[in-house]
């Protein structure tokens, strides 16, 4: 049963938005979260953070701008908002949630101990 379960991908055009999900499975209020990427052929890459208690969000620079990252604890869920989508960021979109040297921020996949399955996102020109 996976922890974390990705949703809301899709093909869209260039200069489209999306929002795509991540669910956990128990409540995850304790945890900094992140979203990571991997397009064909490429190394996973960090997007976007954030820490428990939203105090602090941390982008890449190749998404600064135009994506948002959030979370509803009471939902125990995740998001992306993605726009002004660019064929570039067409990946694999993986969240997931921290356990090794959570205090701060981090893009390092392997302090990331929770991951979901992903979902495709694909930016058409």
């Amino acid at each position: 049963q996976a922890e974390l379960v990705e949703s809301g991908g899709g093909l869209v055009q260039a200069g489209d938005s999306l929002r795509i999900s991540c669910k956990a499975s128990r409540p995850f209020h304790n945890y900094v979260m992140a979203w990571f990427r991997q397009a064909q052929g490429k190394a996973r890459e960090f997007v976007a953070y954030i820490d428990a208690l939203e105090r602090d969000t941390v982008y890449s620079d190749s998404v600064k701008g135009r994506f948002t990252i959030s979370r509803d604890n009471g939902k125990n869920t995740l998001y992306l908002q993605m726009d002004r989508l660019k064929p570039e960021d067409t990946a694999m979109y993986f969240c997931a949630a921290c356990t090794k040297d959570c205090h701060e921020f981090t893009a390092v996949l392997t302090n990331y101990g929770y991951w979901g399955q992903g979902t495709q996102v694909t930016v058409s020109t």
